[in-house]
Formats: C-alpha cells, sequence, structure tokens
C-alpha cells in the first residue's frame, strides 16, 4: 500500500493529553508563590510546547538565573500536585494511534516536556515503548529549532518528506518547517486554529479523527493511482 507518509510525529501537550489547563492554572501558582505578576491565560497558552525554562522567559524576560531555577521548581510543584492522575487523552487520540499503528505507519513524539514528566506519563498510559522514539525538550533544542526533528527522522531513517508533524502550536508548525517537513494543525489545544494558518499546514483540524479520516483518503488516492 502506498502512503505519502511514513512516521507521525506528535505533540503532547494539548495534541494527544487534554493537559493545557493544568499547564495553565500550575503557570499562575508559580507565579503567585513567585511574586511575579501573573499573566493572563492568552499570553500562558502562548508560551505551551517550549521547553520549560524557554517558556518562563519568554513570560518573565528579566528573570534571573537563580530565580528561574526556583520558578521551574514551584512549577512542577504544582503541576505535579495537579497531575497525580495524569491528563485524559483527547477523544479519539486512543483508537487513531491503534489504528496508525496497525496500518503500519511509525510514530513518534516530540515534546517540550522535560523527559521525566514525559516518561511518567507514558508508563501512565502504558505506552513506555509504544512510539518508535521520543524527544523531550530538556535533552535537545527547544521548539521551534528542529534539532529535535532531526534527531526522530535519524532514528527512524525517514527522510522529511515522508514525515508528517502535528500540533497546536506555532512552535510546533515552525520546527516543522525548519526541518522541511509537512505539519498539521490541531485547533482544540493551546492555540487557536485561526493562528495557526499562516503557517500553511496541509490540514487544519479541530478533532483528533479528522487526522486519521485524512490520511485514509490520501493513502486511498495514492493506491488508486498506482
Amino acid at each position: 500500500m502506498r502512503r505519502d507518509y511514513e512516521l507521525l510525529i506528535f505533540d503532547w501537550d494539548g495534541t494527544l493529553s487534554d493537559s493545557i489547563g493544568r499547564i495553565v492554572e500550575a503557570m499562575r501558582a508559580a507565579a503567585e508563590l513567585s511574586g511575579r505578576p501573573v499573566r493572563d491565560d492568552l499570553a500562558i497558552k502562548g508560551i505551551i510546547g517550549l521547553g520549560l525554562p524557554e517558556a518562563i522567559r519568554t513570560l518573565y524576560p528579566d528573570i534571573t538565573a537563580n530565580d528561574l531555577i526556583d520558578f521551574r521548581q514551584r512549577y512542577a510543584d504544582s503541576y505535579m500536585a495537579m497531575d497525580v492522575e495524569p491528563s485524559k487523552l483527547f477523544d479519539g487520540v486512543h483508537e487513531s494511534l491503534e489504528a496508525f499503528r496497525s496500518e503500519g505507519y511509525r510514530l513518534a513524539v516530540a515534546t517540550g516536556k522535560a523527559r521525566r514528566g514525559l516518561d511518567r506519563v507514558l508508563k501512565a498510559h502504558g505506552w513506555i515503548d509504544y512510539f518508535d522514539a521520543t524527544r523531550a525538550a530538556d535533552e535537545t533544542a527547544s521548539k521551534p529549532d528542529p534539532l529535535m526533528l532531526n534527531e526522530i527522522l535519524q532514528h527512524c531513517g525517514v527522510p522529511p518528506e515522508k514525515a508528517l508533524m502535528i500540533g497546536d502550536a506555532s512552535f510546533d508548525l515552525l520546527m516543522a518547517r525548519n526541518a522541511g517537513m509537512d505539519c498539521v494543525a490541531v485547533g482544540y489545544g493551546a492555540q487557536a486554529l485561526d493562528s495557526l494558518l499562516q503557517y500553511e499546514p496541509r490540514l487544519a483540524i479541530e478533532h483528533f479523527s479528522e487526522l486519521r479520516t485524512w490520511l485514509g483518503a490520501r493513502t486511498a488516492e495514492s493506491s488508486l493511482l498506482g
């Protein structure tokens, strides 16, 4: 069966996992505990996808190195207190990923989470060995630098034109562009779909299952064309 793409790479927060609300709440709590101005929800959602240090510096450009360490810890403590039970997957995610695997796609995760946090949620979902590759922000360059995508491509032995990045933030789509890769914009996560269209995604979706429908139609069309 001919397919346009061999490898599907997913962001985690706001794309697979319904965790945006907890991230916003934890960032607000960390600001209060640190005695810093609490940014509004839109501003906080605008940094989701970056590595945590880059996200904090974007919200608070004047923060010192020592204060950054303290802020990160307060954020982590606040988030973990809420995330005793990991955030649920969005509707259609589990079923679609299972279908993608059965259809022969390779699957990967490229996230702004730290490795410790990613491994914790993967374990909670029984997915420690589920994906072909995963990359976290604290073990590579933060989005939108394409390094984590390049590392995933190298690990999987797939060229960029045969891979597809799926994400809910501008950083995801810019990262894909920087890697020479097609992308899909997700409108139910951190950033509004209208704001993501400027990055020219191949597809814009408001429900995860729409990705499965679109890929299935493209595969059928490619097979007919021979």
